[in-house]
């Protein structure tokens, strides 16, 4: 009898190497087919559900929600009709002799396209037939002999006291100060899971807990406090500030690959920022008037100021462009400005994940209708985790609205390796001339930073400045467009 099929966590999209297991969509022992989704995975682009190449039974499932898993790393076995049974959970160490474990991703995809009809970012085939192709040598396995009192040729891999494989099972001792190495698991050989941490906090008794009358001084009976408050163990000191650490959060998904971003962004990228008062009362009142005209097809503010960008973008297209570096020799790169024909708008969306950026493709070619639709469509799928990495990482420009958040502008970083971003603040009353006269006009604030590698401000005032008119002048600014 052969061993299960095991299914590789495929690459999800634009080299990303890992990615968070947020929820398995099947249990051990389930029969699954072909295509089916198994599992859902945050990366730091967006949400998916893998679905799997095999049609079969559940053997294993290669880890636990909350855990980050690398690509090209096991992440289901399905047995076939024919294959042996297997432990519902394997070790570490037999893990990773599973063979080209850590291969590159093109090698496993190439493998896996002979067995799913289902086309997912990184892998995916035109067939469907429920059974992969194998080029690999299996990995040797201990099968069960038909006599059930035979004993197998090899003993089982042992683990030592205090050894767990879950991230959130050590996550979970730290937090609550419970001693792994004094812990017996109950697990696979040894496996300490979360039942035996938990058995542990519920046999805490009250005198595990030191008296603050014992302590030595205030900060001690301090921390003794705030360390109960927060479930942590009272020694878990921060050595700066001599506080109790209260949370300690990992850093991942979308909220590490926007801090390597922004980091790389202001690392490498000299860069300048210029901005504008601008009067956009006749915008608004535009929009008014077409929205008492037509209310269900009238575009946002968002959607007519998109326009106007890419309009200036045609006018000033230095600013549609990416610097970037090729390497030639050893010792030497080629420096290039790389331009576009068309223009994907990218604009910043908070949401429960983080920051992200989606972009419109060719929105050069929309009306503002049609952009007002790919914002709506985009900030949905955004929000929900679904945004495809395509649509996360194709911009060649970026419109920032954070005066949604009633901050009037901001410094913004540039969304690596785009050459500029325009930011828009809030739209407040304040007092302005306006033909000769003092008046009460609604007034926003546009703030351009680019790339001083790609152009001047001569370019960059140019194209802000143009923005600025036509957002004055909506009427005659559509009419030419």
């Amino acid at each position: 009898m052969s061993e299960p099929n095991v299914f590789l966590l495929p690459d999800l999209g634009e080299g990303l190497t890992e990615a968070e297991l947020v929820n398995w969509l099947v249990s051990v022992g389930d029969e699954i087919c072909v295509d089916q989704p198994i599992a859902e995975v945050e990366t730091a682009k967006s949400m998916v559900e893998v679905p799997s190449p095999y049609a079969g039974t559940v053997a294993i499932l290669h880890g636990e929600p909350g855990q980050t898993l690398d690509v090209g790393k096991p992440l289901i076995s399905v047995k076939t009709a024919g294959t042996a049974s297997v432990p519902a959970t394997i070790s570490k160490a037999e893990e990773s002799t599973v063979p080209a474990a850590d291969a590159a991703a093109t090698a496993y995809r190439e493998e896996e396209k002979a067995g799913s009809g289902n086309v997912l970012i990184g892998y995916g085939t035109p067939g469907g037939h429920g059974q992969a192709r194998r080029n690999r040598p299996r990995r040797a396995t201990t099968t069960v002999a038909a006599n059930p009192s035979a004993q197998p040729t090899a003993p089982a891999t042992q683990r030592q006291p205090g050894v767990v494989s879950s991230p959130l099972v050590r996550r979970m001792a730290r937090d609550n100060g419970v001693d792994l190495n004094s812990l017996h698991g109950t697990g696979t050989a040894g496996l300490i899971t979360r039942r035996d941490v938990e058995a542990a906090i519920s046999a805490a008794s009250p005198e595990t807990v030191p008296d603050p009358e014992r302590t030595n001084g205030a900060l001690a009976a301090t921390t003794l406090a705030a360390a109960m408050n927060s479930n942590l163990d009272a020694t878990d000191l921060d050595p700066r500030t001599g506080l109790s650490i209260a949370t300690r959060t990992q850093v991942k998904g979308v909220r590490k690959a926007v801090a390597a971003n922004m980091t790389r962004s202001r690392t490498e990228i000299p860069e300048a920022t210029v901005w504008v008062d601008v009067d956009a009362t006749a915008l608004l009142e535009l929009r008014a008037a077409m929205k008492g005209r037509n209310a269900d097809d009238t575009p946002g503010l968002l959607a007519f100021i998109a326009r106007f960008v890419i309009s200036g973008l045609k006018k000033y297209p230095e600013l549609n462009t990416r610097f970037q570096s090729v390497r030639e020799a050893e010792d030497s790169e080629l420096k290039e400005i790389i331009g576009f024909n068309g223009i994907n708008l990218g604009f910043a969306a908070q949401t429960d994940r983080g920051l992200v950026v989606p972009s419109i493709r060719n929105a050069d070619r929309l009306s503002a209708r049609q952009l007002h639709t790919e914002i709506r469509r985009l900030s949905k799928v955004a929000r929900e985790g679904k945004a495809t990495p395509a649509e996360l990482g194709s911009g060649t420009f970026t419109l920032n609205n954070y005066g949604v958040f009633g901050v009037d502008g901001s410094a913004a970083i540039i969304n690596y390796p785009e050459a500029a971003i325009l930011g828009v603040g809030r739209i407040i009353d304040r007092p302005w001339v306006f033909n000769g006269e003092l008046a009460i006009r609604k007034i926003v604030q546009l703030t351009l930073v680019f790339d001083h590698r790609i152009c001047d401000g001569g370019t960059a005032g140019g194209f802000l400045r143009y923005v600025a008119d036509a957002m004055e002048n909506p009427s005659s600014a559509l009419a030419d467009l």
